[in-house]
């Protein structure tokens, strides 16, 4: 006798595939700036002649002055290093006017004001660099303030759009990944970008005598229809003279 074969009620159903995943609306949102970051990036390449410059900043008396100042103060007011390096770097970009506007329709356009765009990853993925207006007449305390505030913001998808449209010079810190130096790439129509990279012990020679102290890379890309090395090399230098009387930021 041939087995019985089983019956199949008419109810059952093969199982139906699971419904395929939707991207998030904030992994778009990430996607699609990615493509608009590389798609700028791309056209910097293409269209700027880049050239790069790096230096050693010691930052002995900067980090000796401003553990002073914070000493007295609460720790929600208390100033970082990158306050102090974007503080410089501003008023290094006033003394320096060539890095500091934008090239457009064929020519460069200095800015009387000093915006500094600050790049900040956001937690999706991608990137912003919205600006400080006026950094180089900011005190201190106060661009410390609107640095957290821009940064808190610019996570938090709060940006104006006055923010992001207007920064003369963009500057990017990767020293609290770990990162010894960055070489960016100039966002256009800019005309130059500042990098920072890890505070780190190093050993010092100074006037013969050897010691150790904290020092930064920093580097700029900038744009040779603008300025050359000479110039590059003169806004590095006023970085770093400035960050030797930090009480004069």
């Amino acid at each position: 006798m041939a087995p019985a074969v089983p019956s199949v009620r008419p109810s059952a159903r093969a199982p139906e595939p699971a419904p395929t995943a939707r991207p998030t609306d904030a992994a778009e949102r990430a996607a699609g700036l990615r493509r608009a970051i590389g798609s700028l990036m791309a056209r910097s390449k293409k269209t700027i002649p880049h050239y790069y410059l790096s230096t050693t900043l010691d930052l002995r008396a900067a980090l000796t002055w401003m553990e002073a100042q914070n000493a007295g103060r609460p720790i929600t007011e208390r100033l970082v290093p990158a306050a102090l390096l974007l503080k410089a770097s501003a008023l290094a970009a006033k003394d320096t006017p060539e890095v500091n506007g934008f090239f457009t329709e064929g020519s460069f356009r200095p800015s009387a004001a000093v915006h500094l765009g600050v790049a900040v990853a956001l937690r999706h993925g991608g990137l912003v660099a919205p600006a400080l207006h006026d950094a180089d007449s900011l005190p201190l305390e106060v661009l410390m303030r609107q640095l957290r505030d821009l940064v808190s913001r610019a996570r938090g998808g709060r940006l104006q759009r006055a923010e992001m449209a207007d920064p003369t010079l963009t500057i990017t810190n990767l020293g609290d990944l770990g990162v010894d130096s960055v070489f960016g790439v100039i966002y256009p129509p800019q005309v130059a970008l500042v990098g920072f990279g890890r505070l780190r012990e190093e050993p010092w020679a100074l006037n013969g005598l050897i010691g150790v102290r904290p020092a930064i890379t920093a580097t700029l890309s900038a744009d040779h229809r603008v300025s050359d090395g000479l110039r590059g090399s003169r806004y590095l230098a006023r970085i770093d003279e400035l960050l030797q009387k930090p009480e004069e930021l």
